[in-house]
């Protein structure tokens, strides 16, 4: 019987290690309004906190992302559902009208986290290429190697260029990138501009670029926009 021991602690410390966590992800709402978070959990993941979740003013919830996990985190607005949450609509950032998104992505314009966990490193950004809806900063905490916060707090929508703009009872909700909102391959980089050489930033990237450095402002904006740790755990912050 005693020879069984180490195996039986090897299974354990086995499973234990295929348990772990690789990251507690922190989401703090800082608004003057409720939002409703969504979450979109990669291929190969369960989903955390089924996909969404409520914040009132000043709260904040965690959810513990398994190893090798990737997604993209982003705040919804304006959201209204019945008491079972499987029937009512958000103002931007909708995800087929659920509280819990459960697979779906956000409705865009909308203002994104995303995350590549362990690969080896961890992977992160703040990404306006879909549009911007609400400020949104990522502060990594306790890893090792550059681990920079990343942000973009300027509102953007007030001073967003008219065509571009994102409108709902009579004021400006979210600001649409110009791919979303022309739907040109100069602007998606897509087709004969599927190619970092030819695909530059355009006057409307730029607009979303001098405000917020650090993100993403066309899909070919990865040397100033991608940003790696190891070993972390994240506070994302929208407001």
């Amino acid at each position: 019987m005693a020879a069984s021991w180490p195996l039986f602690f090897a299974s354990v410390l086995a499973f234990l290690t295929g348990c772990s966590n690789a990251a507690n992800f922190t989401l703090h709402n800082r608004c003057s309004q409720t939002i409703w978070p969504g979450i979109l959990t990669g291929a190969g993941k369960p989903p955390l906190m089924n996909g969404g979740l409520e914040l009132k003013p000043g709260q904040s919830a965690n959810a513990l992302a398994p190893t090798g996990w990737s997604g993209r985190f982003w705040a919804r607005t304006g959201c209204s559902f019945d008491n079972s949450g499987q029937q009512g609509n958000c103002t931007t950032g909708d995800c087929g009208g659920r509280l819990a998104c459960n697979g779906n992505g956000g409705a865009p314009p909308v203002s994104l986290a995303e995350f590549t966990l362990d690969s080896p490193q961890d992977f992160y950004d703040v990404s306006l290429v879909d549009g911007f809806n609400l400020p949104v900063s990522i502060v990594p905490s306790g890893g090792s190697g550059d681990c920079s916060t990343v942000d973009c707090r300027s509102n953007l929508n007030p001073d967003c260029p008219e065509n571009l703009r994102e409108n709902s009872g009579g004021k400006v909700v979210a600001c649409k990138s110009a791919c979303l909102a022309f739907g040109e391959d100069r602007y998606c980089c897509a087709g004969e501009y599927n190619n970092p050489s030819v695909c530059k930033p355009s006057n409307y990237s730029v607009y979303f670029k001098k405000a917020c450095p650090t993100a993403y402002s066309y899909p070919y904006d990865d040397a100033t926009s991608t940003f790696t740790c190891k070993g972390a755990n994240y506070s994302i912050i929208f407001c």
